[in-house]
């Protein structure tokens, strides 16, 4: 049996072990999963981190060319593994197949973006680009239970062992693959890095070392998190999700994504700094929704961290919040005058008090990216009446980063997969990359 070392247990990972199981080749490996999180309850997939929103598109999260019939058999992995069952025994149309899973009598909860051809010209005709897609969403709450089944689905197979509360340090390639950890060094034939975004340190460390492994990165986007009532969006609700790109005055790419209807701003914790993120809970409603406000900023030559621009923007929001783990809140009409807030007003926030302060975010952004922010949300009114209202709320900083893209033709026998890679930003992506890769192995 070859030895087999994955560093990460989230969604990448779990694409590669169903890859593996589905292709009969995982008998052929003794596998060890190592995982920073004190179990499998707080591995990287679990937790308000994840939204459990699985869509199937091939116009975001990633830049591979993810089959269809791949993305479709990931949600139905992610399905079957959450408690739903499927009403319709047929496959003929795999989206209403996919529709038909219910759980306790309640059917999945469902959006296609821009189904609607008048809802489609109308952005279109205001400037934006519209993103089609179809939306499965679980929930953080329910995911939580989907990440338990597939722990003890993975756990089942004797010769699969999970190493939890261990951080890996560094891993060192040659015909076989060291990975060194807080508990010891472990040698492997098969090296598998899935870390996630949460891992960049590690991908530092190896791109560091070994450079023929990485493609530069020019970009990184940066911006807010953005709530406001629900009865704003309600008009598209139906879509679950309004993903859109524009092209500001400025010359800069903004988008909004990650929208979560009824659902709450969280925090989003990495090693030495914090920004924000957004969920909902399937069982959980709130008043408010919230969703990314991004600008996409592109970097030239000499500069070559635009990772480091992104991480050190997100700190200088800490430092001003005067907490490594908090962060500012602002409302829009004080953000596009210029004022620091001192009082809210109609908009009450779901993220608690005590992870941020009322401040002033034109302290952050540097002026391109502030003057783009603003001119996509003011732009956005004119289609969505009410985006722009004086007390909406705005949480800086959002932080979204591009990694260098690894190359896995390079060094034999060593995958690098999910977001960590650069090649994915999202479940979706992540888990098909780890099952097309455990395929071609």
């Amino acid at each position: 049996m070859k030895k087999m070392g994955i560093v990460g247990f989230g969604a990448a990972a779990i694409g590669f072990l169903q890859g593996l199981i589905e292709s009969k080749k995982i008998d052929d490996y003794e596998i060890v999963v190592f995982e920073r999180g004190k179990d499998h309850a707080h591995n990287t997939i679990s937790g308000v981190r994840m939204d459990g929103k699985i869509f199937v598109s091939r116009g975001m999260g990633g830049e591979l060319d993810i089959p269809f019939e791949v993305q479709y058999k990931i949600v139905e992995l992610y399905l079957s593994h959450s408690g739903y069952r499927p009403t319709l025994k047929e496959r003929i149309d795999p989206i209403e197949y996919l529709k038909s899973f219910e759980k306790d009598g309640k059917k999945i909860e469902f959006g296609e973006s821009f189904a609607d051809d008048e809802t489609y010209r109308k952005f279109y005709d205001h400037g934006f680009e519209p993103i089609k897609a179809y939306f499965f969403h679980l929930g953080t709450d329910v995911l939580k239970d989907t990440n338990n089944n597939l722990f003890e689905h993975f756990s089942s197979f004797k010769n699969v062992h999970f190493v939890f509360d261990t951080i890996v340090e560094d891993v060192e390639l040659g015909s076989k693959h060291k990975v060194i950890t807080n508990k010891g060094e472990f040698v492997f034939d098969e090296l598998v890095v899935a870390v996630g975004r949460s891992g960049h340190r590690l991908m530092d460390r190896i791109k560091e070392k070994y450079p023929q492994l990485v493609r530069e990165n020019y970009y990184v986007d940066i911006g807010v998190r953005y709530e406001l009532p629900n009865h704003v969006m309600e008009e598209f609700f139906d879509m679950y999700e309004v993903k859109v790109r524009y092209k500001t005055r400025t010359g800069y790419m903004c988008r909004l994504f990650c929208q979560n209807p009824a659902g709450k701003v969280t925090l989003e914790k990495y090693e030495d700094f914090t920004t924000v993120n957004g969920y909902s809970d399937t069982h959980h409603k709130t008043q408010n929704t919230n969703f990314a406000v991004l600008v996409t900023t592109r970097f030239t030559e000499p500069f070559k961290d635009p990772t480091g621009y992104g991480k050190n923007l997100a700190k200088l929001a800490n430092i001003l919040a005067g907490d490594r783990e908090k962060v500012i809140l602002q409302t829009y009409g004080d953000f596009k005058e210029y004022r620091r807030t001192k009082r809210l007003g109609r908009v009450q926030p779901t993220l608690h008090e005590d992870s941020f302060i009322l401040g002033d975010a034109n302290l952050v952004f540097p002026s391109k990216i502030r003057e783009s922010l603003v001119d996509f949300i003011d732009n956005l009114d004119r289609v969505i009446r009410g985006v722009a209202y004086f007390d909406n709320l705005l949480y800086a900083v959002e932080v979204k980063f591009y990694s260098n893209k690894f190359c896995n033709d390079v060094v034999e026998h060593l995958h690098v997969i999910g977001d960590c890679s650069g090649w994915t930003r999202s479940i979706q992506y992540a888990t098909s990359m780890g099952y097309i890769r455990a395929l071609r192995l």
